[in-house]
């Protein structure tokens, strides 16, 4: 297993292979024998000495600065997963995001079109909902009529005000509720740390504290987690109550939460579940 320091000096050899010249406006000429950029361009975009790329690479310097790590990063162009590596690489922290992104990637739109009529939604960072299939309007009722700053599973689960719920338009009942909403407490102060800069996820905190004692008792117990499952009780209008898994996947850096609704195969709520989506119900 490779060292922390030759894994370090590996990782950016390899990435300097892959940069061209011409991606950084350098001249390729027919003399190259390096694949992509030599040690010294290397350095010189990044304004740091030869040697320090020397060392740097091969192990025998492990702790460069942030500044620096920052400047090989604009260099070899790195995405910011791999800018975030780099980091770690070098023993420090990566840098804070800013606000949190409603962005979905073309991929997982492509996996989500693929899913038929599953009940699937997308949720940001903050549990905010920013997309949804057919499937999930059929069983839980259209969310599109709600104001888009309401669509949000934090509000629902922590209501202020006697405010009901924003995210079904009927009645949907937990059967691990006090789990969910520790696992949504411990979720968001996860999502502080990874957006510590976020604006709108700042505000979701102070005023769900300000405004719900249960998520500001449960806020102080400083819990760190991430909100992975749940069993719930859909009462559907057309075909009555419907037992449903919801599982919850979590991708990439931008955290993302995949919400899928399935129901127990080979059951009543299975054969109730497609019959719901079949109705093609989704609210008043």
């Amino acid at each position: 297993m490779a060292t922390h320091a030759t894994e370090l000096g590996a990782t950016l050899r390899a990435w300097r292979d892959r940069v061209s010249p011409a991606a950084v406006g350098l001249p390729s000429g027919r003399a190259r024998r390096a694949k992509g950029l030599r040690r010294e361009e290397l350095a010189e975009l990044a304004g740091i000495s030869v040697d320090y790329v020397v060392r740097l690479e091969q192990g025998r310097f492990t702790t460069p600065s942030a500044q620096v790590v920052a400047a090989l990063a604009r260099a070899l162009q790195l995405r910011n997963a791999e800018r975030d590596h780099l980091f770690r690489l070098a023993r420090l922290v990566p840098p804070a995001e800013g606000e949190i992104s409603d962005h979905i990637p073309p991929g997982i739109h492509r996996v989500l079109n693929r899913l038929g009529d599953v009940a699937v939604a997308v949720f940001a960072a903050d549990w905010q909902l920013i997309w949804w299939n057919r499937g999930w309007a059929a069983l839980l009722g259209d969310p599109s009529a709600t104001p888009q700053a309401l669509r949000s599973f934090a509000r629902d689960s922590f209501p202020i005000d006697g405010d009901g719920p924003r995210l079904s338009q009927w009645p949907v009942t937990s059967l691990t509720r006090d789990e969910v909403e520790a696992a949504i407490v411990a979720d968001l102060r996860r999502a502080t740390g990874r957006f510590p800069n976020s604006s709108r996820l700042t505000n979701l905190i102070r005023v769900l504290t300000a405004g719900n004692q249960r998520f500001a008792k449960l806020w102080t117990a400083g819990a760190v987690g991430a909100h992975r499952e749940d069993r719930k009780i859909v009462e559907h209008p057309t075909v009555g109550p419907i037992a449903v898994d919801c599982d919850v996947m979590i991708d990439g850096d931008a955290e993302l939460k995949i919400v899928i609704l399935t129901a127990a195969p080979d059951t009543e709520d299975e054969t109730k579940l497609r019959l719901a989506l079949l109705s093609g119900i989704s609210g008043p």
